[in-house]
């Protein structure tokens, strides 16, 4: 009986993931098609082939959907950067500004893998709210690059890796707006030449 009851919420689960990853593949769909304003609660529950009671559970609502959208998309370009420092760190690779361009290339390839969501995103077609939570998690992108680049506190370093950090942003978008993989590459190398030269620490050995 134990095992029975195990299975069912093992279940239950699957069917609630499998319907919220249906949902939101449907949102991203429709979003893409029509932006944030023009699209409609119906269109997407019938591109997904569920109910508008199920959507509102899962997500509270067409701002919920494009709001978990949003930390999807977040999520898997994070873990794809934080994968990459990681196995360069594996194999011995310990300076930090070769580091922050490996993670910057998994991000930016993850920038043309999912440009239909980097598009929808930089529209400005958005439900309220959603610039101040971009903001927001602009705020801890800046200060996790800052550890990795093991930079200081003080205004020179802050403003460097907060260039950088837009630099990298500014290129994804320019990546996903790129019609062909080549072009987007390109964009890549060219993002990451400027990287290089804007060596933080050598910016701060020229203050010292």
């Amino acid at each position: 009986m134990g095992s029975g009851r195990t299975g069912g919420h093992a279940w239950q689960w699957g069917r609630t993931a499998h319907t919220r990853g249906v949902l939101l593949q449907a949102a991203r769909e429709v979003f893409g098609e029509h932006g944030y304003s023009e699209s409609g609660v119906a269109e997407v529950v019938g591109r997904a082939g569920s109910s508008v009671g199920s959507l509102y559970h899962h997500f509270g609502g067409k701002a919920g959907l494009f709001l978990a959208l949003w930390e999807d998309y977040q999520a898997a370009q994070e873990q794809s950067a934080i994968a990459a420092v990681a196995s360069a760190r594996g194999d011995g690779e310990q300076d930090g500004l070769a580091l922050f361009n490996l993670g910057a290339r998994a991000f930016l390839e993850g920038s043309w893998q999912h440009r239909d969501l980097v598009r929808l995103f930089m529209d400005g077609d958005a439900p309220p709210g959603f610039e101040l939570v971009r903001r927001t998690r602009g705020r801890e992108w800046v200060r996790q690059n800052a550890v990795l680049l093991g930079a200081g506190s003080d205004p020179v370093d802050r403003v460097t890796v907060a260039v950088l950090t837009t630099a990298i942003g500014e290129a994804s978008r320019e990546v996903a707006t790129c019609s062909t993989k080549r072009e987007a590459n390109e964009v890549l190398e060219a993002a990451l030449r400027l990287i290089r030269r804007l060596d933080p620490l050598d910016v701060a050995d020229e203050e010292t």
